[in-house]
């Protein structure tokens, strides 16, 4: 596998990090249909954990399999599978080196009360992700809870330990808590602080959402204004969020969220590339369809990262 001139530009915004770590985010950035090009779509499946078994897998029962989920993305020619521990061990031994994969390591779940605080429980291991031969660990971070400080330190040592052993890391920044309003956590402002966060904390790739024009922080709602930020497409605010990227230095992927129409998907897509944004990262916007939908759909999006729809 050589890598393209466009994916060694973006390996070399990477200064500080073991050529382990780089050869696995060069690994991910080469791998199928996007493979070369700087984009990528990665199928994430931790919805079991978060939602539930039936609000996620019941719409397609096929996906109950984990051995589903490795095939949708190795057939759609997808860059990485993320998933928690369990999932990835049901597949790892037939799929081996077929798709790189990301090992989650912290899980929340429905059952928790409200008063319970925003938080993930660490669920797996650097370890199990050199054992189980993946590209990287992802960690989710809520920031706005009360929270947030205790998984800021759990992923810097995490992500301390993976980049030692030549592991990547990314992590999902997805603002909620006591200090974010449901507004909130996809305001504009809100979405690009979540992602100078995640930078800040030594991802190498983030994870966020797609945010709205609406401001939260009242403080920051003067900046926007005073510097008049253009928050006024979605094109523009994935522009913004990866501005906070480190000016783009980073590789940023948006999600993809709950399950809506395929125009709605094709929109947010062709948003992330008129942005600067690196991909999606779409999980039941995908694999609750049924497997030819499925694959037709990935397949389009493919092309509109290819600026070819």
């Amino acid at each position: 596998m050589r890598a393209t001139k466009i994916v060694q530009k973006i390996l070399a915004n990477y200064e500080g990090e073991t050529p382990g770590v780089k050869a696995n985010l060069c690994r991910m950035l080469m791998e199928g249909k996007l493979g070369g090009t700087g984009k990528m779509i990665i199928l994430p499946v931790d919805q079991g954990f978060e939602h539930g078994p039936a609000r996620t897998f019941a719409a397609n029962p096929a996906g109950y399999d984990p051995h589903y989920h490795y095939q949708l993305a190795i057939d759609a020619g997808l860059n990485a599978y993320a998933a928690p521990l369990g999932m990835l061990e049901a597949g790892a031994d037939t799929f081996a080196g077929q798709i790189p994969t990301i090992l989650k390591v912290n899980s929340a779940n429905s059952l928790m009360s409200d008063t319970a605080g925003k938080n993930q429980a660490i669920t797996a291991s650097v370890e199990d992700a050199l054992r189980l031969g993946c590209a990287a660990i992802g960690f989710t971070i809520y920031p706005g809870s009360d929270m947030a400080l205790d998984m800021y330190e759990e992923i810097s040592a995490m992500r301390q330990e993976a980049a030692a052993k030549g592991v990547a890391t990314v992590i999902w920044s997805y603002p909620r808590g006591e200090a974010v309003t449901k507004d909130g956590e996809t305001a504009i402002d809100v979405a690009a602080y979540a992602a100078q966060i995640a930078a800040l904390l030594g991802a190498h790739i983030i994870k966020i959402k797609l945010s709205t024009d609406h401001l939260m922080l009242g403080e920051a709602k003067k900046v926007y204004e005073a510097q008049k930020i253009d928050i006024a497409t979605q094109a523009a605010r994935v522009r913004h969020c990866m501005e906070s990227s480190f000016g783009g230095r980073r590789i940023v992927v948006f999600s993809g969220g709950a399950k809506k129409g395929e125009d709605s998907v094709y929109d947010d897509a062709r948003a992330i590339r008129d942005g600067g944004g690196n991909g999606s990262i779409i999980g039941r916007n995908s694999f609750q369809r049924p497997r030819d939908e499925a694959l037709a759909m990935l397949a389009k999006l493919v092309d509109i990262y290819k600026g070819r729809a």
